[in-house]
């Protein structure tokens, strides 16, 4: 009869462990550990994420019941006292390298030209508990952090991620965060910086954003809106203001369009943009992908495990995410190797259900053989 791994195994698999344990090793991640590789930590953590597992006790109780299992992923199961001990004090710079790596090897497939390349840029507060006051407080009972993310909507996964305390604000972190040149930027009003959207211009990107409604546009030129377009109601090219303020001088001199759009619920956006030459209808799509980061925001939470954290301190919260990530990214290469399920979230459904059960990725959906009773019944199984 032919052997079949778990459905941990398969998806792991996908981790390229010859440059994870680089990885563990350029930060030295085990050095000085007697229990709990770090290896073995990511596979709990992992495990944990794919299984819905909401508490380290319960991490702990589901390897240990599939030990001989785990041991054959060259892991070992985790006490919960050490994996999180583990989780607070191991470096979560290899868990974000990892997700990096991944990201290109999930990627590397879909290389397209650059001026096509679009990056919707976003952020999702993540709850906290009082425990987590020392460094994520927000105000006064409220504790919390923040995801943000660089995200390819045509490849539908994150490219990169960074977790910051929830009183941090966007653009903070955006300005830290890597530019790819010639690609089109999405983002909305936590972006507002001129002094970013020029960095952003001199690295040849379109930009794709909103104005605020007191923003005002001087040197004005109207461009001709065609009649069939009922949702646009205008579309002009200006200058920002000169100044940001009253010693300040605006970095962004470049003339910007305007493009004003009616929402299906009667809302007025002013969508603004260094492109001067696409078709208003087509930076008004732009503009409306960026939903497709929030809903991956909602996937995330919904599907995987960062809404309830297994440690308090800052490190703790950063490897948790890391590994929600990596989850996902391991989903989606899974997914991709078998055609027999479509939708994203039954497949990662029915990875949960059959964690560690043998059968194949493209049969997650057939029935388990019957129970064989006696030897007539196993030789014609076995003809």
């Amino acid at each position: 009869m032919r052997h079949e791994n778990s459905v941990l195994h398969q998806i792991l698999k996908h981790i390229p462990w010859s440059a994870f344990e680089r990885l563990v090793e350029e930060q030295r991640s085990d050095k000085h550990v007697r229990r709990l590789t770090t290896k073995s930590q990511l596979i709990a953590l992992l495990y944990g994420q794919l299984s819905g597992a909401q508490s380290l006790r319960e991490i702990e109780a589901g390897l240990k019941s599939h030990e001989a299992k785990i041991y054959h992923l060259g892991a070992e199961p985790a006490r919960r006292s050490t994996l999180a001990d583990a989780n607070a004090l191991r470096p979560s710079a290899v868990f974000a390298d990892l997700f990096a790596t991944l990201v290109g090897l999930a990627h590397r497939g879909l290389r397209r030209k650059t001026r096509d390349a679009i990056r919707l840029i976003d952020s999702s507060g993540l709850r906290l508990s009082s425990l987590s006051q020392s460094w994520a407080k927000f105000s006064n009972g409220v504790y919390g952090a923040k995801l943000h993310v660089i995200y390819d909507p045509d490849a539908d996964c994150p490219l990169y991620f960074a977790t910051s305390a929830a009183n941090v604000n966007d653009i903070t972190e955006a300005k830290t965060m890597p530019i790819q040149k010639g690609a089109t930027y999405v983002f909305d009003l936590g972006y507002y910086d001129y002094g970013w959207w020029a960095k952003l211009d001199a690295a040849n990107c379109r930009i794709i954003t909103r104005l605020k409604r007191n923003t005002p546009l001087h040197d004005v030129n109207e461009r001709h809106v065609p009649k069939r377009q009922t949702t646009i109601l205008g579309d002009r090219t200006g200058r920002l203001p000169a100044k940001m303020t009253y010693r300040n001088k605006n970095p962004f001199q470049k003339r910007v369009r305007e493009i004003m759009v009616r929402t299906p619920t009667g809302k007025i956006l002013r969508i603004a943009s260094n492109d001067l030459k696409s078709s208003a209808r087509k930076i008004a799509d732009l503009y409306k992908r960026r939903w497709q980061v929030e809903l991956f925001f909602r996937w995330v939470k919904q599907t995987l495990k960062i809404r309830r954290f297994l440690g308090t301190s800052e490190n703790a919260i950063r490897i948790q995410i890391a590994a929600a990530l990596i989850a996902f990214l391991l989903l989606r290469m899974a997914q991709i190797c078998q055609r027999t399920i479509k939708s994203p979230l039954a497949f990662a459904r029915l990875v949960r259900t059959n964690l560690l059960h043998r059968r194949p990725l493209d049969r997650l959906l057939a029935p388990f053989p019957p129970l064989i009773r006696n030897p007539d019944q196993l030789a014609l199984a076995l003809t």
